[in-house]
């Protein structure tokens, strides 16, 4: 892809909506953490939120490398997604372990939605595609494994 100030912007833009999306995700897990009865569950859900705040890390990094400044990554409008994990802390308030969980699959789902459409956007170079492609997959296996725990 050949850098203009346009793609430049574009994959900024992809980029910072996924920072987005991996915030609330960590704040997700970070509150079902909090909430959770279950001693194995509870760190399997702080690992996730640890998971979610390296990929930040490394989503920064590459806008950091298009020479733009992430001081204000995850600041921009989160629309719907953020709703859903609002959705899920009103779950937690309750304790339920079956809400919980249900909530985080209800999350991790919109995650991948928003990751596969940056994929098919096309506004990514190759070192960001295998990034994003990367944490993708990441994010499925923690879907499974969650799933695995509703069943």
């Amino acid at each position: 892809m050949i850098h203009t100030d346009e793609t430049t912007q574009e994959a900024v833009k992809t980029l910072e909506g996924l920072i987005s999306i991996l915030e609330d995700g960590k704040l997700g897990y970070t509150d079902a953490a909090e909430h959770i009865e279950n001693p194995a569950m509870k760190t399997d859900f702080l690992e996730y939120a640890r998971e979610r705040a390296l990929f930040i890390v490394e989503l920064q990094n590459q806008i950091n490398k298009l020479g733009k400044s992430t001081d204000n990554s995850g600041g921009g409008p989160l629309g719907a997604l953020h709703r859903v994990w609002i959705d899920i802390k009103s779950a937690f308030t309750g304790g339920d372990t079956e809400a919980i969980i249900n909530a985080c699959i209800t999350g991790e789902e919109a995650a991948v939605e928003k990751y596969k459409k940056a994929l098919e956007e096309n506004h990514l170079e190759h070192d960001q595609i295998y990034i994003v492609s990367k944490q993708l997959n990441s994010i499925q296996n923690t879907l499974s494994q969650i799933k695995m725990r509703a069943s």
